[in-house]
């Protein structure tokens, strides 16, 4: 039986991240995630970090007002962010671990140590009707505690998976944690890393509904345009996903 058709969310951040740097008002990530729609892309994804880096206030603001398919808002679990998102109300908020000091997001939440925080933060989130989502590395552990915090999904972080794609290690936890998730009635989403020449594997995995990718798309937009690229992906994952 072929598994049913994969969603592709466009994190739109690193459109931001050219036009941050010059201040200048181009290229607009607003523009852009209505192209990615205009391409076929399911739903648009960004990340309001806390020092601002890329996608500013103004931002989310357009976009969820503009965003015709989903738009899901990636956000660490602060009181500043989990304010912005209960005013703005995106239908998804996928609750991220950041650190200032990092480039990118480097591993998945950390929902263990500090349960009663997640859970704080998921139970606000839950009562301004706004549908959760924690992003976690793809281990067992990680898996069962989000189900006991009361999220309706799970992304699952494929960073490990995208650097070292050959790996039998690192595909196989990513296919162990979703066929755990499924079982206890997760949605599961996945992400970070991902191309065009990484991406089948882990398309192919029946039980992911949905894949989050950002980087490599505006990288190749440069190349191909955005419209291309977002098509190409979505192609690329289709593929896995029949075959």
């Amino acid at each position: 039986m072929r598994a049913k058709q994969q969603r592709l969310y466009i994190n739109i951040d690193h459109v931001a991240t050219l036009r941050q740097a010059r201040r200048a008002q181009e290229p607009d990530p607003v523009e852009a995630a209505s192209i990615c729609e205009g391409a076929g892309a399911d739903g648009i994804t960004a990340h309001l970090r806390e020092d601002r880096r890329h996608i500013q206030d103004a931002d989310v603001e357009r976009l969820k007002k503009s965003v015709r398919t989903y738009f899901n808002l990636e956000a660490a679990c602060v009181a500043e962010m989990l304010e912005i998102a209960r005013r703005l109300k995106p239908q998804q908020v996928t609750l991220v671990p950041e650190r200032r000091e990092e480039i990118t997001t480097e591993g998945g939440l950390d929902i263990i140590s500090e349960p009663s925080r997640i859970k704080n933060a998921v139970e606000a989130l839950t009562d301004a009707g706004i549908s959760v989502s924690l992003f976690i590395d793809p281990t067992r552990a990680a898996v069962e505690q989000s189900k006991k915090l009361g999220v309706p999904a799970i992304e699952l972080h494929t960073g490990s998976y995208s650097q070292a794609p050959h790996s039998s290690k690192t595909i196989d936890a990513l296919r162990d944690s979703a066929r755990r998730a499924a079982d206890l009635g997760l949605a599961v989403h996945a992400g970070h890393g991902l191309t065009i020449a990484n991406v089948g594997l882990v398309a192919a995995i029946p039980e992911i509904e949905e894949l989050n990718i950002g980087h490599s798309i505006i990288s190749r937009a440069v190349f191909v345009g955005l419209d291309r690229a977002v098509k190409d992906m979505h192609d690329a994952m289709h593929a896995a996903r029949s075959s």
